[in-house]
C-alpha cells in the first residue's frame, strides 16, 4: 500500500516536558493510482484514431475467357482522353486522336487549378450543353486516363483528385497506348 508520511512524529529529544506522541498522517494513494489507470483506459478506448482517406474506385468484374467482348460505342463529343507522361507531362485530346472533335486537338496542360482543372470544367459544361441539345441531359463527360510506364504515381493520384474535384461522372484508367499516342507523349 502506498503511503505519504508527513512530520517526524514528536517533539525534540531534549525537551523536559512530556508530550503525547503524534501519529504520522498517512494518505493512501492506491485509489488514485486505480483511478488514473481507469481514466487512461477510458480515453484510449473512446478516442477515435484518424481514419485513412481513400478514394473509391469501381473495378471491373472478372472477365470470362470464353465470352467475346462487345465493343461499346460512345459519342466522341463526350469523350476526353488524358495521357500522362514522364516529367509531369499531361496531354489532352477530345474524341479520337486521328479525328479530334472541333477544339479538341491534342494540347499540353499543367496540373492544378489553372491547368487541367479549368479545361475539365470548361469541357464538362460543353458536354452537358451538347447532351441537353441531343435530348439526353443525363449523359455526362467520359474521361479516359492513360498513364504511361514513365509517369509517376503522384501524377495518377493528382489526375484522380481532379476527377473528384470537377465531379466527372465517368472515368476509366486504361494502360494501353496506341503508337500514335506514345509518339504524342514523346513529343515527336
Amino acid at each position: 500500500m502506498a503511503e505519504l508520511n508527513t512530520g517526524d512524529g514528536g517533539g525534540k529529544k531534549g525537551d523536559k516536558k512530556v508530550r503525547s506522541k503524534k501519529q504520522n498522517s498517512k494518505v493512501d494513494l492506491t485509489a488514485m493510482v486505480d483511478l488514473a489507470f481507469l481514466l487512461i483506459t477510458f480515453f484510449m478506448l473512446t478516442t477515435t484514431l484518424s481514419k485513412p482517406q481513400a478514394m473509391n474506385l469501381g473495378l471491373p468484374d472478372k472477365e470470362k475467357d470464353n465470352e467475346p467482348q462487345a465493343d461499346i460505342k460512345v459519342d466522341e463529343n463526350r469523350t476526353v482522353t488524358i495521357l500522362l507522361g514522364k516529367d509531369n507531362k499531361l496531354v489532352r485530346f477530345v474524341g479520337l486522336l486521328a479525328t479530334p472533335v472541333a477544339g479538341g486537338a491534342p494540347k499540353d496542360f499543367t496540373y492544378g487549378k489553372e491547368g487541367i482543372r479549368a479545361e475539365l470544367i470548361d469541357r464538362k459544361a460543353k458536354v452537358q450543353a451538347y447532351s441537353a441539345a441531343k435530348g439526353k441531359p443525363k449523359n455526362g463527360m467520359i474521361v479516359i486516363i492513360k498513364p504511361s510506364k514513365k509517369c509517376t504515381y503522384k501524377n495518377l493520384v493528382d489526375i484522380l483528385d481532379e476527377m473528384a474535384i470537377v465531379d466527372v461522372p465517368t472515368y476509366a484508367i486504361v494502360n494501353e497506348f496506341t503508337p500514335e499516342e506514345a509518339k504524342l507523349l514523346e513529343g515527336k
